[in-house]
């Protein structure tokens, strides 16, 4: 009977900590987006005006940040908790290749 029972308990503290880890995989992809969407106190991404366009980590303690925002964006040096150095940049323009004609 002992036995039975310790094997019960650990069964079903593995499925206890399954769920668990099942409902963090279920927010970590849904989270915290998606429930602002659907409350809509998110605005669709088509009418988002700041974006991170890249990111470049320079050492542990800094890291660089092309931002966007409206049509502008800006090179941010960040480190340290805050923002060391700001750069406006001319916004990247999408670059079409002309079909070759023979």
């Amino acid at each position: 009977m002992l036995l039975f029972d310790i094997a019960r308990m650990a069964l079903a503290l593995a499925v206890t900590l399954g769920l668990i880890g099942l409902i963090v995989v279920g927010l970590r992809r849904f989270g915290p987006d998606t429930l602002r969407r659907l409350q809509g106190l998110q605005p669709p991404k088509a009418e988002r005006r700041l974006a991170v366009v890249e990111t470049l980590t320079l050492d542990p303690a800094r890291r660089l940040v092309l931002v966007r925002y409206d049509a502008e964006e800006r090179l941010l040096l960040l480190g340290e908790g805050q923002v060391i150095a700001k750069a406006p940049v001319p916004a990247a323009r999408p670059t079409t290749a002309a079909p070759e004609e023979a």
